[in-house]
């Protein structure tokens, strides 16, 4: 019970239940948006429609009104637009704007104060738009603030001639002083009657921007289409700085395989270099190891017993048989065309943002593609850093990277390619740089843009972390991890603890000699195993201790040497002091 029910006295009833209340109050404010929508557009057609030869305040005529609003639409443009001027043009902007947010929002922040910000921004605003002159298109006979404008600019000239003449004589274009000052209160007073957040303002701004860049896109292949019908049959384009595909001379390939264009001189005037070189990554490809090399030999299986033999390459799926190759020339030739289109539309939309530069180099990966920008001189690297996702909407890219490359006075852009190439890790094992690497344990994790290999030392890395959505290449990550290992190192060099609860993952592992235990998937025996390492792994330190070096390498090759030198190994402990002088007492241990 309520303490009003236990006061004894009643709570009102209500005829409606409270759920109905709630949705007559929301469609009544709805309601009363749609009335500002509808009255903002009703201003918004008669200012358009306005017409001086209409019926009105200062013209008595028979004729009909031509307003699209009709004879009232007449009378209230002819009165905004004598009174206030170009600034009546804010009475349908705020309306519509109020409707809006209560029409979406069911509220409008501050909604006593707006109305008070519009009244208070209209003599200010008209104020300032009176002190600026009238251009010729301006047909009213009053100035761009209206009579409210112009009666007020001229109270506050005679109030500055009423100043002492010494005072009048200091201030230098008194119009636009006032003007200006009256801006500066009319500005944030109507900003704030409009009732549009920051947030929203950027939003506006974005979509300008994005309406922007497609009218422009749309004129310039307009223009081009324009230019090649003009363009005379037989006749040499005329060279020029700027995006035009028709100039391209044919392809030729060099001796190191990378695709440049003959150059042809032009009969006006000399080209400057506006191809970007493509430079492909097919040499690095096609280096094999000598692994490789006897893997696609057939050999004879002698029987060696008792040796353990690493797993062959051809139990991996080999890669298409086009793959790593020039491939066919026609499809080649289409592939550099379209990144040449690409780089230069590049060029175009780095230009749209006010940053001049060249693409000189385009290097194709198989998953993205990085584009070599050389800036002009006087061009800040943060300014095109920053720019990557407008890059991206702009090239159509889902996303886009931007990035100094070291060393060199160039830019890089990466971005997706339009068809991945699919990266199989039997051209990683069998690459040079798996094979010829130093590193104790190896992984081989991809490619890089240029489409060379990506070799690790995991000894270099041994709290390894991998951690990802659903579907992002974990379980693919770790299988390749682990045989990149397998397909490296013999069981006596490397081996294996496998926990696997999910029992999924893991267990196609099970019967390898690698293995240190069968695969865990129990979380008890996880812990055990667990615990086993950590004590295997601190007496390891201990030993690495005891022999003074840093690393498992270290210690195995100082054992070995000294095995071959017939040496006992030694250390100097402290057993205690002497009782007699108080120095320590040292003894060698093996």
């Amino acid at each position: 019970m309520t303490r009003m029910q236990g006061l004894g006295m009643a709570q009102p009833r209500t005829l409606l239940p409270d759920g109905v209340k709630q949705f007559l109050r929301d469609n009544l404010i709805r309601l009363c948006g749609a009335v500002l929508l509808a009255a903002a557009a009703f201003v918004a057609l008669a200012l358009v429609s306005h017409s001086s030869a209409d019926p009105s305040w200062n013209n008595i005529v028979r004729a009909p009104a031509t307003n699209i609003a009709g004879l009232a639409g007449a009378y209230i443009s002819d009165f905004l637009w004598q009174w206030l001027g170009v600034l009546s043009i804010m009475i349908p902007c705020c309306l519509a704007v109020w409707g809006l947010r209560i029409v979406w929002e069911l509220r409008l922040p501050l909604w006593r104060w707006r109305p008070l910000g519009l009244i208070w921004g209209l003599p200010f605003g008209a104020l300032a738009l009176g002190a600026i002159s009238t251009p010729a298109i301006w047909t009213l006979r009053v100035g761009l603030g209206g009579a409210l404008g112009d009666g007020l600019l001229g109270l506050a000239l005679e109030l500055i001639a009423k100043l002492p003449p010494a005072l009048v004589a200091l201030i230098v274009m008194p119009g636009l002083i006032m003007g200006g000052l009256a801006a500066l209160i009319a500005i944030p007073a109507l900003l704030f009657a409009l009732a549009i957040t920051p947030g929203q303002w950027r939003g506006i701004a974005a979509h300008i921007s994005a309406l922007m860049a497609v009218i422009s896109q749309a004129v310039r292949m307009a223009m081009r289409w324009l230019r090649a019908q003009r363009k005379p049959a037989g006749s040499h384009p005329v060279t020029r700085q700027g995006f035009d595909f028709d100039r391209a001379p044919p392809l030729r390939k060099t001796a190191g395989g990378t695709i440049a264009r003959e150059k042809i001189d032009p009969p006006l005037a000399a080209p400057r270099q506006d191809r970007a070189r493509i430079a492909r990554g097919d040499t690095v490809r096609e280096n094999k190891s000598k692994r490789a090399a006897a893997a696609d030999q057939s050999a004879l299986d002698l029987g060696r017993v008792g040796e353990y033999q690493l797993p062959p390459l051809s139990l991996l799926r080999a890669p298409p048989p086009n793959k790593g190759k020039n491939g066919n020339l026609i499809e080649r030739m289409e592939s550099d065309e379209s990144l040449e289109q690409n780089a230069r539309m590049l060029e175009t939309v780095l230009q749209d943002f006010g940053i001049r530069g060249e693409i000189m180099n385009v290097r194709p990966g198989p998953v993205v593609t990085l584009y070599e920008l050389e800036p002009a001189p006087g061009i800040k690297s943060a300014r095109v850093i920053g720019l990557a996702d407008d890059i991206a909407r702009s090239m159509s890219a889902i996303s886009a990277r931007v990035a100094v490359i070291p060393g060199r006075n160039a830019i890089g852009i990466e971005l997706p390619n339009s068809r991945r190439e699919m990266v199989c890790l039997r051209e990683l094992l069998a690459s040079s740089a798996y094979e010829n690497t130093s590193a104790r344990l190896t992984l081989a994790l991809g490619k890089t843009i240029g489409g060379e290999p990506v070799v690790v030392d995991l000894a270099a890395m041994p709290h390894l972390l991998i951690a990802g959505t659903t579907g992002s290449g974990k379980s693919v990550g770790i299988n390749t991890m682990i045989l990149s290992l397998l397909y490296r190192m013999p069981p006596d060099q490397c081996k294996f603890i496998m926990i696997d609860p999910k029992m999924l993952e893991l267990s196609m592992y099970e019967g390898i000699p690698h293995l240190l235990t069968p695969v865990v998937t129990e979380p008890g025996k996880a812990v055990v195993a667990l615990k086993w390492a950590v004590r295997e792994m601190e007496d390891r330190y201990r030993k690495m201790s005891k022999l003074g070096v840093r690393s498992i390498a270290a210690y195995n090759q100082r054992v070995a040497q000294a095995e071959a030198q017939g040496e006992i190994l030694k250390r100097t402990v402290q057993t205690g002091f002497d009782p007699g002088s108080g120095q320590p007492i040292y003894e060698e241990q093996d």
